[in-house]
């Protein structure tokens, strides 16, 4: 009986092989230039671009990152507006402690705290919950080409909110000076100084948070504990440090989160903001404070790369 079924079955399946119909979807053979990894790596940081500032999604996805950009520059230019009319007001060769580069990053330190929480989960929880990293996997891409262009991506965006407020503030001290020019020969080196602490700043944030959201499918989850570690750390080093004084209480301080770039920006500029000067730590060696900003940040970006070197399609 066995024999006779499985002769049985294979004429069936021969009648249905003989009776079938084949169907022209409009698949077609691909003929154009075959770019390699290039542009894959390419499509993906402008992909990250775009995902990070809301393109080619509702109009609800470009509230939030808009508005961020919105607020550091609407600060940078009441700053630079407060400080034209000061020093209007005092007249020339008056001594006034007018708004500057460093205090700008000091204000905006939470404010982009905030911005990296919110956005940078976009870049990597989407593609993880909807399986799009294993179909961006099968093309000439590696798990380590992927997650440094999406590095890139936020980079370039958290230097975009980072750098644009700044050069508004440089923008508005120079014309709102009585002497434009003269503004410019004294302060012109303030730029690369900006420029320099921009980077250190956006690429801390930028690690810091791509780290976190790497952990998680669930955008909401990576926010809410970015936003949480914040709100956790930052009165508890403060207080603590405080309270218990000497040199364990530089090494608390030194764990405040939003402070450990700042730190890095006082000694580019040469001063304290209103964030760090209570600080405990704020008398540490300067070296000390690029090595612990250079651990935290190449610490966060070295282990966001173990973690998407070993994916696989």
């Amino acid at each position: 009986r066995g024999t006779v079924r499985a002769g049985d079955a294979m004429t069936a399946a021969e009648n249905a092989v003989a009776g079938g119909t084949v169907f022209d979807i409009g698949y077609r053979g691909y003929d154009g230039p075959r770019e390699g990894r290039a542009a894959a790596r390419r499509a993906v940081f402008i992909d990250g671009v775009r995902a990070a500032l809301g393109f080619g999604r509702g109009g609800r996805a470009k509230i939030l990152p808009w508005a961020f950009l919105a607020l550091m520059s609407l600060i940078a230019l009441i700053m630079a507006l407060v400080a034209g009319a000061a020093a209007r007001l005092a007249g020339p060769g008056a001594e006034l402690n007018l708004p500057s580069h460093g205090d700008l990053f000091s204000f905006a330190s939470v404010i982009l705290y905030a911005f990296a929480a919110l956005v940078a989960p976009e870049l990597l929880c989407r593609d993880r919950r909807d399986g799009t990293l294993s179909l961006y996997l099968v093309r000439p891409l590696t798990g380590g080409d992927y997650i440094v262009a999406r590095w890139l991506a936020f980079f370039a965006v958290m230097m975009l909110a980072v750098l644009g407020p700044q050069l508004v503030l440089f923008g508005g001290l120079s014309l709102g000076h009585p002497t434009p020019l003269a503004y410019l020969r004294e302060h012109w080196l303030d730029l690369p100084r900006t420029v320099a602490s921009a980077v250190v700043m956006a690429s801390y944030f930028t690690s810091f948070a791509l780290l976190v959201a790497s952990f998680t499918s669930r955008r909401a989850y990576a926010s809410v504990f970015l936003v949480g570690l914040f709100a956790i750390t930052t009165p508890f080093t403060a207080g603590v440090s405080q309270e218990i004084g000497g040199e364990v209480g530089q090494w608390i301080a030194m764990f405040n989160l939003t402070n450990i770039p700042l730190h890095v920006n006082d000694a580019m500029f040469g001063g304290f903001t209103e964030l760090t000067e209570d600080s405990p730590a704020r008398t540490l060696p300067t070296l000390l404070h690029v090595a612990w900003w250079a651990l935290w940040t190449g610490g966060a970006a070295a282990a966001l790369y173990a973690r998407y070197r070993r994916v696989a399609p």
